[in-house]
């Protein structure tokens, strides 16, 4: 049973969830936390690899010097999408730092009651900026959910699930 009545207050408390990314280095992922760091002078605080996406978490007083080094590093990864994301630890936060260039207009929350699962909702206000927020295919937002089931641990919650999808809103 999905629940769509909205209250505001338990949408904030969920909203404003606790959490921490995992880091869990492979070889590949040192190797690219080794690269960045040497490219960029930078720490990349996590790196995780979803299929052909490589995300690299920043601390967020070094995030725009880092974005300053993205095509650069975009040339060097010709086979590759690379992507900077702000290491935040509130939810919210963290959803907007994986959608950093389409603009989102509304974000609201669905909870499946049956599951427990929280359906994220992020509104675009067209099918274009949907579209570059969920990727070719359908990869963007695949990793990202991947993401948030593989390496996101809530501070408050076992068993939290969040999943986020995309929309267009109407006006």
């Amino acid at each position: 049973m999905l629940s769509t009545t909205h209250n505001s207050f338990i949408d904030d408390l969920l909203f404003y969830q606790k959490l921490s990314v995992i880091k869990k280095f492979s070889n590949k992922e040192l190797l690219l936390f080794h690269f960045f760091y040497d490219s960029t002078k930078i720490f990349p605080r996590n790196v995780i690899i979803i299929k052909d996406i490589v995300f690299f978490f920043l601390d967020n007083g070094m995030y725009f010097e880092a974005k300053s080094k993205l095509p650069y590093l975009r040339k060097k990864f010709r086979s590759r999408r690379i992507v900077f994301v702000r290491e935040e630890s509130v939810l919210i936060n963290l959803v907007f730092g994986f959608f950093p260039d389409p603009y989102i207009h509304r974000i609201r929350i669905e909870r499946n009651l049956n599951t427990g699962q929280i359906l994220i909702i992020v509104g675009f206000l067209s099918f274009e900026e949907r579209g570059i927020a969920i990727g070719c295919n359908g990869d963007y937002i695949k990793a990202i959910n991947t993401i948030f089931e593989s390496y996101v641990k809530f501070a408050d919650y076992q068993g939290f699930q969040v999943k986020i999808k995309c929309e267009v809103v109407s006006l």
